[in-house]
């Protein structure tokens, strides 16, 4: 999984790309519920889509939270310039535009995902990571995790088209990655 996410953290987004907010984890029982929950780790999901409105390029990155500067931070990171950036209207994602893409809003008014075809894309990616984590992994723990777990999903998707090379590419990648020490992922992941 580090071999996955070192590979996917060059790749940037273009063109017209949704974005949404997500969390991984739940709530924990006697802790805080909804958005504040301490087991819950917020992470943007992005999709980039092709002339004619397909998903092409995925990006999940946790994110400490869903402010105007880590949105900003995140955008410079993982979208190309001048990008059109669609979002259910989320006010943090307006910073979008620090990173010099455009910003398109469309606010939901308690709609729900189905009532929006305009962002089927992105609420399908997220029913998919979804149904992948919990068919293949029933128990990880969130905030160590997550950023590789959403690497890899990350990493299957968007080499799709050619998966006949999938394993053939995933054992280059790791070969390329070279070792890893137990003690540097932990430094990665904030454990030490």
């Amino acid at each position: 999984m580090q071999a996955m996410a070192e590979r996917e953290e060059h790749h940037v987004l273009a063109g017209n790309v949704q974005v949404d907010d997500a969390y991984l984890g739940g709530e924990r029982s006697g802790g805080k519920v909804g958005r504040g929950s301490e087991n819950k780790i917020p992470f943007v999901a992005a999709v980039s889509l092709t002339d004619q409105g397909h998903p092409l390029r995925i990006k999940l990155t946790p994110v400490p939270g869903f402010t105007l500067k880590a949105v900003a931070l995140w955008a410079k990171a993982h979208l190309a310039p001048y990008s059109a950036v669609f979002s259910e209207g989320l006010a943090c994602f307006s910073a979008v535009t620090e990173a010099g893409c455009r910003h398109h809003p469309t606010v939901m008014a308690g709609r729900k995902p189905k009532d929006v075809p305009e962002f089927q894309w992105i609420n399908t990616v997220l029913g998919s990571l979804k149904t992948s984590l919990s068919g293949s992994y029933h128990a990880f723990d969130f905030r160590h995790d997550a950023a590789r777990y959403l690497a890899a999903f990350t990493y299957r998707f968007n080499r799709r088209f050619d998966l006949a090379t999938l394993n053939e590419r995933l054992l280059t990648a790791t070969a390329l990655c070279g070792p890893r020490p137990l003690r540097l992922i932990r430094v990665a992941d904030g454990q030490c």
